[in-house]
Formats: structure tokens, C-alpha cells, sequence
């Protein structure tokens, strides 16, 4: 008999049909499963037996194409080749397609900004910021020397370059990163009591765009700090705490506490000098650039050597 797949299929309703005609003539049951194909329905299987029922079949075996794992016949190895087909089309055809381009997240129309005002040398500006929602900053005004002056235009064209960059995603840091100790006119002393020096104007906007905005963790690797966190040697709280505890220990115990050393242990220690000199980010932190070389020079007392060459700035 014709299965129910293929091209030249019987329908369910003829397997019934042909089972009801011989059944007459046969004492049992008819070994022969009724074939349905994949698409048939549960309505279609229930329409099945009360057929069967009523032409008078003492019994009906169903089975509906792909509903095991695995069967002796069975159409799915075509499907798979058509789909692989498809599949090996689909792929070579998405080299082809063009990059996705970075999207520009606006900043809303109704914004939050911060103006701050600075003094670098004898430059005075106004630096504002947009943020976004979330806090993030999104734009850059700078307003510096006289409009219509080549730095006042330079530094215009400066802030909406950083700007677009903000909102087509470079990160903040990646701008730090790039425009801290630049050196170039105007520089000097600032206004700003966490950043007493400033090696150019640009030096001193993104770090202070640095302590607004980046947080502590990656500010210590880069080397900005401010003023209370560059001189807090440890943690508030932390040494007493700790010394409480090892003395209350003691004294539950019995134990002799030594004058000497609670003082000891309670004396704020000073961070190893030669280590933090030794970072990279403290290394650049204010320090000039070598007159020989062009490296970056390390900070000695009130001087400043070169380790590349051995440079010193003056001092013996």
C-alpha cells in the first residue's frame, strides 16, 4: 500500500476504507497501521476512529509521520538538505552586508548641566557640561579668552568634537586617557584647589571632567586626586577600629597590653613614597617633560629627574 507521504499518496480516509471492505472476511483484527501525514490534526485522528467505528473495524492502528525520533520511513533528510541549502545561502550572503554604523544617543531635550568656572594661569573660561538621565555627561561648552579670538574658536571647535564623540559612545576615560599632560600655553597655577597645576587648558578640563565623573578606582590608576584623598592616608576609622578590637581581645583574656605599641599601632602611617613614585600615574601626574629626552620626568624633593637619561631640572 501507499504510505501517506510521497507524491503519490493515499488519503487516511481510503486506509479505512480498504481496511472496512476486508474485514467482513477475516475473523480478527486487521494488522495495518493507518498512515497519516504530519500536518494532520487531532480533529483529523478523532474523525479517524469514529469512522473506523462505524464501517465496523474491530480495531485501528495510527500513526502520524515525524511524531518519533526515528522511523523506517520518513521525508525529513529532503527538508534537512532544503534547509541546509537556505542556511549555506543565508551565511554566505551576510559577508556581503555592510557594517552596522554606531548610533548617536541625543541627550534629552530637558537637560541637567554643571558650569564651572576655572583659572589657568592668567586664561580665565567657563567650562558647562550636559548630562544625561543617568548622570553621564553628553556635551562639552567651552567659553575661553574673547569671542571671536583664535582660541576662543579653537576651543569652540574642540568642545564639539568631544562632544559628538560622547554621544556616539567613546568613553570618557578613553579622553582622559588621551588629553591629561598635554603641554602647551597658557599653563600654570589654576584656581582650583584640587588641581593647583595645570600643564594646558585641555590638561586641566578632563581632569576635572576626571574627578566629576570617573570614580575612584579608576581615578587612582590615572593618578587624579583630590586634595582630601591625596593627603587621607588610610581609611577613617579603620586604625582605631582595629586596634580597639586587639586591645579588648587582650583584656578579655588576661593578657598585659603594651603602652608602646597600641600608640604604635594607632599612628597614621605614611604611604611608601618610593612606590608611589615609582607608578606611572604618579610619575605624570604634574611633572614636566625632559628637556633631553622628551620622557617624562619623576618628582625628587623639590625637583624633578629623569629616568631615562639621568636630566635633572636644575637641581644638583
Amino acid at each position: 500500500f501507499a504510505c501517506s507521504m510521497g507524491d503519490n499518496v493515499i488519503h487516511h480516509g481510503g486506509h479505512v476504507k480498504m481496511m472496512a471492505a476486508v474485514q467482513p472476511f477475516l475473523s480478527g483484527a486487521i494488522s495495518k497501521t493507518v498512515n497519516l501525514p504530519e500536518e494532520a490534526t487531532v480533529e483529523d485522528i478523532e474523525q479517524l476512529h469514529l469512522d473506523a467505528w462505524k464501517l465496523g473495524l474491530k480495531a485501528v492502528a495510527v500513526y502520524r509521520d515525524n511524531c518519533k525520533v526515528g522511523q523506517p520511513l520518513s521525508t525529513t533528510k529532503a527538508k534537512k538538505t532544503t534547509e541546509g541549502v537556505a542556511v549555506a545561502e543565508a551565511v554566505s550572503v551576510v559577508p556581503e552586508l555592510a557594517p552596522r554604523a554606531p548610533e548617536r544617543e541625543r541627550l534629552p531635550r530637558h537637560r541637567r548641566s554643571r558650569t564651572y568656572s576655572f583659572r589657568v594661569a592668567d586664561c580665565h573660561g567657563y567650562m558647562t557640561v550636559g548630562e544625561y538621565d543617568d548622570g553621564r555627561p553628553g556635551e562639552i561648552f567651552l567659553t575661553v579668552a574673547k569671542q571671536g579670538s583664535t582660541l576662543a574658536g579653537i576651543m569652540d571647535a574642540f568642545a564639539i568634537s568631544v562632544s559628538h564623540g560622547l554621544q556616539y559612545g567613546v568613553p570618557l576615560r578613553s579622553y582622559i586617557e588621551a588629553y591629561t599632560n598635554l603641554r602647551f600655553e597658557p599653563a600654570g597655577i589654576t584656581d582650583d584647589p584640587d588641581l593647583r597645576i595645570a600643564t594646558s587648558l585641555v590638561d586641566y578640563i578632563f581632569r576635572r571632567l576626571a574627578l566629576e565623573y570617573l570614580p575612584f578606582d579608576e581615578r587612582s590608576e590615572l593618578g587624579i586626586l583630590t586634595t582630601g584623598e591625596r593627603t587621607e592616608p588610610t581609611l577613617p576609622g579603620m586604625e582605631t577600629a582595629a586596634v580597639a578590637n586587639e586591645v579588648g581581645a587582650a583584656v578579655g583574656t588576661g593578657m598585659a597590653v603594651d603602652p608602646r605599641a597600641v600608640a604604635a599601632a594607632t599612628a597614621p602611617e605614611v604611604p611608601y613614597q618610593a612606590e608611589a613614585a615609582s607608578s606611572p600615574a604618579r610619575r605624570g601626574g604634574d611633572a614636566p617633560l625632559c628637556f633631553t629626552c622628551g620622557d617624562v620626568m619623576t618628582r625628587a624633593g623639590s625637583c624633578y629627574t629623569c629616568r631615562s637619561c639621568g636630566s635633572t631640572s636644575g637641581c644638583s
